[in-house]
This record gives structure tokens, C-alpha cells and sequence, in this order.
């Protein structure tokens, strides 16, 4: 088991974004924290109104949004313009190279959101985006499967990676168990509130890494608690200690 602390991420302040870094990004580099996995970047992103990222590239890699609260406006080079609300998820697959906007249309509120990159199985592949809505009653007290390996399910949304992804709006004192199997890890990453869970108590921005076979138990503590679970094929990686 391993724990990453909310107050030990890294950290880009501009005038228009606050972002923390779980990973190494941009101009942050930590060694001990290149990823996880297959996990290659967590940013926690609050973009203020009429703010955001002008069109830029990416290629190789599955590119995952979700926001937790305003709205994002979403335009790429496929041709999509699409808008993002609280408790919708977007996932793309940058493949041979694709170009996207971010961008808070809101002239009042902030926009408050979890990137996410895994990295791809195949490289090279043709670039893909879909969005999709996760309402409260899939979230609540349960955890709502929204991103998985391409298999033809209709309710979640595809990458070319054996990864899942779910999400939880946790109650305070209810209890979730989930079941890490061998060969599997699990990434454990608290969007707000507060969860305790293998005897730790998890504030906003903490996370948690956990290799199976083993059975994670959380229980909320703040009213409401976003919580997302990342479920990974261990794919070779070094254990952890």
C-alpha cells in the first residue's frame, strides 16, 4: 500500500488556473512520482470564468475529463464541439494526434475538473472522443463503472487500455467494499471530502495505491464525498513495498 498526500502534489498557479499535480507534469518533476501503472497523469483543475486551454496537441494517449462542478466547452479537430456539465465524463483517444480546446464559457463560476492520461496499448492509432452523463442515482453509495478496456458495452466509454475507471458520490458513514484482484492494483484518488479507508483518513486531493489480491473498504466522512477508483492490470510493474 501507498499513500499520496493531497499537500505533497505539485502545483501550477496562472491567473486563470490552480492545477495540482499528482504526477510529474509540465514543469513539475518528481522521480517518485512519474505514475502509476498505466496511469500517467491525475490534475486537479479549477479554471476560472471566460478562462481556459487554447487548442493544443496530443498523440498516444487516452485522455479522460471528468467534471465535478460548471461547465467546460470542448472543441477538437474532428470536428466536435461539445459541452461538458458536472457529472459528465469525456474520454478521447489522442491515437496519431489530435488538437482540443478547454475552456469555462461561464462569465461568473469556475469550472472545477479531474484530468486524467492513461497510457494507450496500441500506438498510432485513429483518434476517438466520447462524452457521456453519469447522473446521481448511478453514483450514489455504488460505484458507477464509466471508463473501460473497448468491449462493445454501450454504458461505459472505451480506451485501449485494460483500465477502469469508477466513480462514487460517497455518504457520510456509508461503507463501499471493492475487490482488487491478483495481478491487478488499484488507485484510489479523493476528488472532495473525506473517506477513511485501510485505517487512513483521505482529505480532498489524497490518494491511495493498492495491489490485489486484497479488498479495499471506504467509508465516507464529509456529507458528500467524490471519490474515484482506478482499477489497473499491473502490466509488468514493480510491486509495491
Amino acid at each position: 500500500m501507498m499513500l499520496r498526500l493531497g499537500h505533497d502534489r505539485g502545483t501550477t498557479q496562472l491567473p486563470w488556473l490552480t492545477s495540482r499535480h499528482t504526477f510529474s507534469f509540465g514543469e513539475y518533476l518528481d522521480p517518485a512520482h512519474m505514475g502509476y501503472r498505466t496511469l500517467r497523469v491525475i490534475n486537479d483543475d479549477v479554471i476560472a470564468p471566460a478562462s481556459g486551454f487554447g487548442m493544443h496537441s496530443h498523440h498516444n494517449m487516452e485522455i479522460i475529463t471528468v467534471v465535478l462542478s460548471g461547465e467546460l466547452e470542448h472543441h477538437d479537430s474532428l470536428g466536435h464541439r461539445e459541452l461538458l456539465r458536472a457529472g459528465e465524463v469525456q474520454a478521447m483517444s489522442a491515437g496519431r494526434g489530435i488538437r482540443h480546446s478547454e475552456y469555462n464559457p461561464s462569465p461568473t463560476s469556475p469550472v472545477h475538473m479531474i484530468q486524467i492520461w492513461i497510457h494507450p496499448r496500441p500506438k498510432g492509432t485513429e483518434p476517438r472522443y466520447a462524452q457521456s452523463s453519469f447522473p446521481l442515482e448511478l453514483r450514489n453509495d455504488r460505484w458507477c463503472p464509466v471508463v473501460g478496456p473497448i468491449r462493445g458495452e454501450a454504458q461505459i466509454l472505451g480506451i485501449d487500455q485494460d483500465a477502469l475507471l469508477f466513480l462514487t458520490r460517497l455518504s457520510g458513514k456509508k461503507m463501499l467494499e471493492y475487490s482488487v484482484h491478483r495481478q491487478r492494483s488499484c488507485w484510489l484518488h479523493v476528488a472532495t471530502g473525506s473517506i477513511t479507508t485501510c485505517g487512513h483518513e483521505l482529505q480532498a486531493g489524497d490518494a491511495l495505491a493498492l495491489d490485489g489480491p486484497a479488498t479495499l473498504t471506504c467509508t465516507g466522512g464529509a456529507p458528500d464525498s467524490e471519490v474515484l477508483l482506478f482499477d489497473l492490470a499491473d502490466d509488468g510493474a514493480q510491486q509495491l513495498s
